[in-house]
């Protein structure tokens, strides 16, 4: 337990019958101990410590003890691991994946082999379980640059740093054990209980832009409610998705937890996929994907949890800080190049300060295109445009890459600090309603705040995932959030905020938008159980 007052985070460490505890404040480390009833003393100087250095420290500590902790406050993405630890391109080439930590000749093998590791779990107390996502999130944490550099390198999508943050922050903001509690009922007809349980085997299907990230989630997020899952992961994105599982694998038994808790096929295919959902012994369905594999989840007839696709909007208006607005929308619309679903992909502003916007972008990494360079990249990068106000189809050899690689086709050379390009086009050109999953930002103006709505609204096609507003009015944020009905809403920052960094709040990579869950967690992969003892236990 931490203990928050104030500037002070004061955390006790059983030893024994008594306690040592780290009390920080404001940047400071103090380690006490009791030597009285009425007082502790401090039995060491303050160490002035860095905020990572505190949460480092305690978390090395809660490690210790058996019990995990939630880094303070936000963390920047600067804070974060870097390429710096990148290993060369020749190892990570020599990286493969064989059978064995999980993975199976068959899909059949890994389905029977997560099924005995379920009932082999519940043998198991549940202190192992919370070591388990302990040692998963320190895996996790530190095979992160690894992690991101073999699906970077597999895919070809994405930028490789960016894909470090998102291991990192699926490893370290997503809900474990803790998040399960117990509720109890008592009165004068006795005794009830209600518990979070375990479903048992979930079928999970990855993306191929999220292969590593989202096996660190699902994993952290359905182990923690006590069930196993057999992944079937993307065939482009086989080898990163196989080798998180392993190394999550042997995390997990370095915990003491059972073999294959995690498994997955070593060839995964769309037939596989079909055949995971329709297996008998697999309880739940959770897939991350297109709507294709959505639909098809969801007529499985089993209970599906789904993520699928998103065109989130961003909307500024006549009161938003401008610069702050530019700078955010080209953070976030070209984080990991813009393949993931929480990205913004489409920018409506009111016209009056349209000018200004679109320099505050340009002046952060943004590249203004000319009208005549816009058709002429569109052609380039559209594989099939069916017309204005229709969504289009893109070549997949420009999906995910960097905002450089997009403008060598128009013959322009820029350097690393460009990160999207920016394209003022009309309300109905295609790149409005398409999530088109490139650094490649539509900017469109609008007469006022409330039609810049509109459009936005319109152009999410009512996935109600995730959009964006920059405003310092609150008529218009309020406005605005009914209408979108998203799953995740963020006011004044990068979309990214919305998922726990520099932001408050957990992080999900399975956003559950079409089937209702929204932003998951533990408890979406449990089932609630009540037990009830009558006339008893009663005892005021």
């Amino acid at each position: 337990m931490v203990s928050i007052f104030n500037d002070a985070h004061f955390i006790p460490i059983p030893q024994g019958m008594g306690f040592t505890a780290l009390l920080i404040i404001k940047h400071h480390v103090v380690t006490i101990t009791p030597t009285s009833e009425r007082a502790a003393a401090v039995s060491n100087a303050l160490l002035p410590l860095s905020e990572n250095e505190i949460n480092a420290i305690i978390t090395r500590v809660m490690r210790d003890i058996g019990t995990t902790y939630q880094p303070m406050g936000r963390t920047p993405l600067e804070a974060l691991p870097t390429m710096a630890d990148a290993i060369p391109p020749a190892h990570l080439r020599e990286l493969g994946v064989e059978l064995g930590y999980g993975i199976h000749p068959t899909l059949e093998d890994a389905i029977a082999a997560a099924n005995q590791a379920f009932r082999d779990l519940h043998d198991l107390p549940l202190s192992i379980r919370n070591k388990m996502v302990t040692a998963i999130r320190q895996t996790a944490t530190e095979n992160a640059v690894l992690l991101a550099q073999l699906a970077h390198s597999e895919t070809g999508m994405g930028r490789a740093e960016d894909k470090i943050t998102k291991n990192w922050m699926n490893a370290n903001l997503t809900p474990g054990p803790e998040y399960l509690t117990t509720e109890a009922f008592s009165g004068d007809g006795g005794l009830t209980i209600t518990e979070y349980a375990p479903f048992g085997v979930i079928g999970s299907i990855i993306p191929s832009t999220n292969p590593t990230s989202t096996v660190i989630n699902n994993t952290i997020s359905m182990v923690s409610a006590g069930n196993a899952v057999v992944f079937n992961a993307h065939p482009s994105a086989k080898r990163a998705s196989n080798y998180t599982i392993q190394l999550l694998n042997q995390a997990i038994m370095s915990a003491g937890g059972p073999p294959n808790l995690l498994s997955a096929c070593i060839d995964p295919t769309i037939e596989t996929a079909t055949q995971l959902m329709h297996h008998p012994r697999v309880r739940v369905l959770v897939v991350t994907g297109g709507a294709g594999v959505v639909s098809a989840a969801m007529k499985s007839g089993k209970r599906a949890i789904c993520a699928g696709p998103g065109n989130p909007p961003a909307v500024v208006d006549e009161t938003a800080d401008l610069e702050q607005a530019g700078r955010d929308i080209v953070r976030g619309g070209s984080f990991d190049n813009n393949i993931i679903c929480t990205t913004e992909k489409g920018t409506f502003v009111v016209d009056r300060v349209a000018n200004d916007l679109v320099e505050a972008m340009a002046a952060h990494g943004g590249y203004v295109l000319t009208s005549w360079q816009i058709r002429r990249l569109w052609g380039i990068v559209c594989r099939e445009d069916h017309g204005p106000g229709e969504a289009a189809y893109m070549h997949k050899e420009f999906i995910g890459q960097n905002a450089s690689v997009l403008l060598r086709e128009l013959g322009i050379k820029v350097g690393p600090e460009v990160r999207q390009i920016v394209a003022e086009v009309e309300p109905d050109h295609p790149l409005v309603w398409t999530e088109q999953m490139m650094p490649f930002m539509p900017v469109v103006r609008m007469p006022d705040v409330y039609s810049a709505i509109d459009l936005a609204w319109r152009s999410e096609h009512g996935y109600r995932h995730t959009a964006v507003i920059h405003s310092k009015n609150v008529d218009h944020m309020t406005h605005m959030a009914r209408l979108m009905d998203c799953s995740i809403f963020v006011k004044n920052g990068p979309n990214f905020a919305g998922l726990g960094v520099e932001g408050e709040g957990f992080c999900s990579y399975t956003i559950a938008s079409p089937t209702g869950e929204g932003l998951t967690t533990c408890r979406s992969f449990s089932r609630l159980r009540r037990c009830a003892l009558k006339d008893a236990f009663r005892i005021t």
